[in-house]
């Protein structure tokens, strides 16, 4: 018989069912709660400890868990030995190792750079420089995958990996910058790029062409990885739109769509003069990247402001992440979120979310949601 031949009561039920096993399927679909503990072995070496509300002491990756968390990011940089070889393959191990144990799900971001990598800087690892585009897309490809297989070695699978780090202008390009690699402009306030070969405006073939090596990296040693492109401001739809057009153009391939979103920063930046207004503009944007490229989202970084001598801003904090989960959540395309560095202390970055004594602030209670 022809679904055509069917009774019309017999057509309605069938639709009915249709909607509803969407629903459920809608419902079920689980929404990761993360966050980026990346600095955590660099603090207990500096004898630096975190603790639960009660003031147990506690190992940070054990910390989250008790707080909620089911996943846990961690950063990897080429050759962090000028930088005391944090985030580099054996600390990357040591953290893995532990989410792994825990039975948390893991990201690996990838910062194709000897040290931090964002959309200011994507300094070319020192090691790589002079070289070739067809040369530096082959070294990238084979740093993925032995970072990767080194994992698989030791029994860690990663859930997601993303190929580059805010790569909102691109990855693997190199600025006139200070001892930290940051941009230092003339006196026009224009930053000088030294060396570029995959500058989102200088080289958006050879862009496409570097993120689909990482790409086929990733899935050379774990298939079933979802392979993740990061950009910031995720209130910006125009942005994604010019970045992820230009992988498409050329076509790079994704699974997932990485965004940031810092109200903070975008107010202190003037991108925005609303915080919940900005915070608005990301789930239209989540919505907008869906329906455009078809790809699920994860909030893979956010942050809110610890002010100690201040409860209400970390009230506030909290009351925004309850939002953001429950709307991100609500749209039925984000996947997640990840908090970025919570337990970092006030005086080293103000947007994480605990006390100078090591514990949980206000803000970690948004994970509630």
């Amino acid at each position: 018989m022809k679904r055509s031949d069917l009774p019309m009561y017999m057509k309605k039920l069938i639709l009915i069912l249709t909607a509803l096993a969407g629903i459920v399927a809608c419902s079920d679909r689980h929404y990761w709660k993360g966050a980026d503990i990346g600095w955590a072995t660099e603090y207990e070496a500096d004898g630096q400890y975190f603790y639960n509300k009660d003031g147990e002491r506690r190992e940070c990756s054990e910390l989250m868990k008790e707080l909620g968390l089911d996943a846990l990011r961690f950063r990897v940089w080429v050759d962090p030995s000028k930088h005391g070889n944090w985030n580099g393959r054996e600390d990357l191990l040591v953290k893995a190792s532990r989410a792994r144990d825990l039975g948390m799900a893991i990201m690996i971001d990838f910062h194709y750079s000897d040290f931090w990598a964002d959309p200011k800087k994507q300094n070319i690892p020192a090691s790589w420089s002079g070289k070739s585009y067809e040369e530096i897309r082959e070294l990238l490809a084979e740093h993925t995958r032995d970072v990767l297989q080194m994992l698989k070695d030791n029994g860690i699978k990663p859930r997601w990996v993303q190929v580059g780090n805010e790569t909102s202008n691109g990855f693997l390009w190199t600025v006139r910058g200070d001892q930290w690699g940051d941009p230092v402009p003339d006196s026009l306030g224009r930053v000088t790029i030294l060396e570029s070969v995959g500058h989102l405006r200088n080289n958006p073939q050879q862009y496409a062409g570097l993120f689909a090596a990482g790409y086929d990296a990733v899935k050379s040693v774990f298939p079933k990885a979802e392979v993740i492109v990061h950009l910031d401001n995720g209130f910006d739809q125009a942005l994604y739109d010019s970045n992820l057009d230009t992988l498409a153009k050329y076509g790079a391939r994704w699974d997932m769509i990485g965004m940031s979103l810092y109200p903070y920063w975008a107010l202190d930046s003037g991108l925005e003069t609303d915080e919940e207004e900005t915070i608005t503009h990301c789930i239209e944007n989540i919505n907008h990247v869906w329906e455009k490229y078809r790809t699920p989202v994860m909030l893979v970084e956010t942050g809110f402001e610890v002010d100690e001598s201040r409860p209400e801003v970390m009230e506030k904090g909290r009351d925004q992440l309850r939002r953001i989960i429950r709307e991100s959540r609500a749209t039925g395309h984000c996947r997640g979120i990840f908090y970025w560095e919570p337990e970092c202390r006030p005086d080293r970055y103000k947007l994480g979310a605990f006390g100078s004594d090591g514990r949980p602030t206000a803000i970690m209670d948004g994970f509630d949601e």
